[in-house]
């Protein structure tokens, strides 16, 4: 019987089947939750529309057509709005010849449309800040636009 080697049996019963898979289903309902509690949100395509839709939120935001979640007040900054618009711009420029037909339509009309709404907000706050509505607001060193420039503005 030396010729013969004992091969170890391996003895599965099915109580730890049964636990074996109680426990996978567990941390598959406990993966489910997660996602749902993270709102299931879903990343829209990495593409030319996603950057657009980004510097155009961005340079609306400093403009002050959001308001601050934590004060309600509008935040304006008319030097990071104009930086926005101007990444729009060089967006713009550095794509033409390179982007479908549509997609140069919503850069070119993103574009233009910032700058006018830029214009429209910069002669608000001159005439706000001139009528004594709202004052110049030095942001401190980093603070305002790319490079610590200071650019906010304030209600009295």
């Amino acid at each position: 019987m030396a010729d013969q080697e004992e091969q170890p049996k391996l003895i599965i019963d099915s109580d730890w089947k049964s636990e074996a898979e109680a426990e996978r289903q567990k941390l598959a309902d406990e993966a489910n939750k997660k996602a749902q509690e993270a709102g299931d949100r879903e990343l829209p395509p990495a593409d030319i529309t996603g950057i657009v839709q980004i510097l155009a939120t961005q340079a609306l935001l400093y403009m002050g057509a959001f308001p601050d979640p934590q004060t309600g007040r509008a935040m304006v900054a008319m030097d990071l709005a104009k930086f926005h618009v101007d990444l729009l711009g060089t967006l713009e420029e550095k794509t033409k010849g390179n982007l479908s037909e549509d997609e140069e339509k919503l850069v070119s009309q993103t574009a233009h449309e910032l700058r006018l709404q830029f214009v429209e907000v910069n002669k608000a706050v001159d005439q706000a800040i001139a009528d004594g509505r709202a004052k110049q607001v030095d942001m401190g060193p980093g603070g305002g636009a790319p490079g610590g420039a200071p650019g906010g503005i304030a209600g009295p």
